[in-house]
């Protein structure tokens, strides 16, 4: 598999020159099935998690970086694919249940764009639907935005959210409450990195 060939090769480097910084790694390290999110600051932010996460992670991407050949032969190499983010795209929806039914990691971004001001958008409810449809974890990741200034990847892994627990004590429909919990907690990650650095 060309993901795993790629992240040998390259993973030694990555750690020595921008020395990753992951508070919380443990977190990272389960079985099964399991829906990483983290908050979306640059294109590169796929990348950088890949090379941190010990399992390998399915991502989903915007369909438009899919136009080019050289691109989508890259992304797809990545094992990621593509979504509509202009209407529900029930396609990449049932690709990401099969990935999570077969135990597999699904990775995505639910602020569904990048953030040019650092600070964390509105979650869409991709991660939390998928979540509850698939009774997988999500384990929240925070990505310091600053760390392209610093040269160091720097990373707050949180605690496994159960979803069907999490959404039996919130109020509200569950989806639209998981995702609010969801972005509840990426805030308190934030909070933390911005204390601690």
């Amino acid at each position: 598999m060309l993901y795993r060939f790629l992240k040998a090769i390259f993973i030694v480097p990555v750690w020595l020159l921008f020395r990753p910084r992951i508070v919380g790694y443990r977190h990272l390290f389960f079985k099964g099935k399991g829906i990483i999110i983290c908050n979306h600051h640059s294109l590169c932010d796929p990348i950088w998690l890949g090379f941190v996460a010990p399992r390998t992670i399915h991502f989903m991407a915007k369909q438009e970086l899919f136009a080019k050949r050289t691109s989508r032969g890259f992304l797809k190499a990545l094992l990621a694919f593509p979504v509509n983010r202009h209407h529900a795209d029930m396609g990449s929806l049932k690709r990401a249940v099969t990935i999570l039914k077969k135990g597999c990691v699904f990775g995505i971004f639910p602020e569904g764009k990048r953030s040019i001001t650092g600070e964390l958008d509105t979650f869409e409810k991709g991660a939390a639907f998928l979540a509850l449809r698939c009774n997988a974890p999500i384990i929240p990741v925070y990505s310091d935005p600053k760390m392209y200034r610093r040269i160091r990847i720097r990373m707050i892994a949180g605690e496994p959210i159960n979803p069907k627990t999490a959404a039996e004590t919130l109020p509200g429909k569950s989806v639209d409450a998981l995702a609010m919990y969801i972005r509840d907690r990426m805030q308190e990650l934030k909070n933390r990195m911005e204390e601690m650095f």
